[in-house]
């Protein structure tokens, strides 16, 4: 037991949805707490600016609190806000938004568009990742029933600890015939004495399972084995096929590797088609084992509705498509534009944009692979023309400072800036701040229930 401090009240919430309260003037963070509540709370860590508590008691529940439905909600790393009602989950996620361009980027006037909710708040995603492991997290006071205890688990990895799973029962993330997989996998690999991971040790034959649907039903399954036991791999895979019908497309790799990361796996196709079809409005995407796809397809509509409208395209366009993906969003602007040039620094995504291009019929579209530092160059730019309008979709970690200066070169007169981390994208506005006007924003809740948001800017040349 660390140090107690009682009738604390919970203030608001941090960076990440962690919930926020001050004793002394510190900093606390407290875990599944909500603003409003009055706790006790025992602090089990100290740092320098900060600490890190759990709640003992609650002597009054905030407003805001709903019931969690997950019986997994408090050990699984997922989900976080359960407990908050969603009409508040989509207020603190669009304040945060509109905090960091304040406050990061140092933007005083610029108009701020209501929060998109998200139509579905469960079962809305259509991709999941399972890890095996021989060491079940059991509960977070006990750890292990005995000690030293082999325990299997099929599931995800309790924050906080990458060698201990949390076996799940039931997850609300995803259509719910994923749950029936897993669960039969794990009884199968169980009952078969099939050897679950042992990360430390880099033992056991069980790694990963892979999960992917579509709107109208097709399913893929990619199973990660440790080794390449083809007997016991042959076995389980039939096992599958002969179960479930509604598996579209199987698939497995061998990783001998000490991650997890699967891009530069060769996976193998063992039944089924080799890819599976999902339809953004009129356009069709295909998506194979190593395929980037948003994961909620209904809210990848809105995000792209809201690109569409915040660039105003005309038939003349040149757009630049930086961090491209396989091409989504290239294919879905491509009838209102002259066309689009996408950058991805993912081979294997390029092809798939390429593949999609082929399939949705669309000829002005033009992809290229590589460091989008290295790629966007004044020759590049000179050889392919400028654009008159870019837009950018980076991963969380946001823009290369050479990409930004190279933009800032560039001066296009509009820059729609999608960003999954508005902390960072607010970071790089900033630096464009110099030639362009931040206009306008419109937050996009793509993922109920986490303190993620995606966000879409609209920048204009001074």
């Amino acid at each position: 037991m660390g140090e107690l401090l009682e009738h604390i009240e919970i203030e608001s919430f941090a960076a990440k949805g962690k919930a926020l309260a001050r004793y002394d003037g510190k900093v606390i963070f407290v875990k599944q707490a909500v603003v409003g509540d009055v706790v006790d709370i025992n602090i089990y860590r100290k740092k320098r600016k900060y600490s890190e508590a759990e709640i003992v008691k609650i002597h009054k529940y905030s407003d805001l609190r709903t019931t969690p439905f997950c019986e997994h909600f408090g050990t699984c790393g997922g989900c976080k806000w359960q407990n908050l009602s969603y009409s508040h989950q989509l207020q603190f996620k669009q304040n945060e938004v509109v905090e960091n361009m304040k406050r990061i980027a140092k933007q005083k006037e610029f108009n701020i568009q209501p929060i998109i909710p998200s139509k579905n708040q469960q079962f809305y995603r259509n991709k999941l990742e399972y890890t095996f492991s021989n060491k079940a997290w059991v509960d977070d006071k006990e750890q292990f029933k005995a000690q030293g205890a082999q325990q299997n688990a099929l599931g995800f990895h309790v924050p906080g600890r990458f060698d201990k799973v949390l076996s799940i029962d039931k997850c609300y993330l995803q259509n719910d015939l994923q749950n029936k997989i897993r669960n039969f996998v794990e009884d199968y690999c169980n009952e078969h004495d099939y050897a679950f991971y042992d990360i430390r040790k880099h033992e056991g034959l069980m790694r990963n399972l892979i999960l992917k649907s579509t709107q109208d039903g097709q399913w893929m399954v990619i199973l990660i084995f440790a080794q390449n036991q083809q007997t016991k791999i042959t076995e389980l895979l039939d096992a599958l096929k002969q179960t479930f019908s509604e598996i579209s497309s199987l698939y497995f790799a061998i990783n001998t590797k000490l991650n997890d990361s699967t891009f530069d796996l060769h996976m193998q196709h063992y039944c089924g088609s080799k890819i599976i079809t999902e339809k953004l409005k009129e356009y069709t995407y295909q998506i194979g084992p190593k395929s980037f796809f948003q994961v909620n397809i209904e809210q990848t509509v809105a995000l792209y509705d809201k690109i569409i409208e915040f660039a105003a395209f005309k038939k003349s366009d040149l757009v630049y498509d930086l961090y491209c993906g396989a091409g989504s969003i290239g294919i879905y602007i491509s009838k209102l534009v002259k066309k689009v040039i996408g950058i991805e620094y993912v081979e294997e995504a390029v092809k798939d944009a390429k593949e999609n291009n082929h399939l949705n019929k669309v000829e002005n579209l033009e992809y290229f692979a590589g460091d989008m530092h290295k790629v966007l160059t004044k020759e590049f730019i000179q050889l392919n023309s400028q654009a008159d309008v870019v837009i950018l979709d980076p991963p969380r970690a946001g823009m290369h400072p050479k990409v930004c200066q190279r933009l800032l070169e560039m001066s296009v007169e509009k820059i729609v800036y999608v960003s999954c981390n508005s902390a960072t994208q607010a970071r790089d506005i900033e630096i464009l701040s110099s030639k362009y006007n931040l206009v306008e924003i419109c937050p996009v809740d793509m993922f109920p229930h986490t303190h993620h948001v995606e966000n879409v800017a609209l920048l204009t040349l001074k």
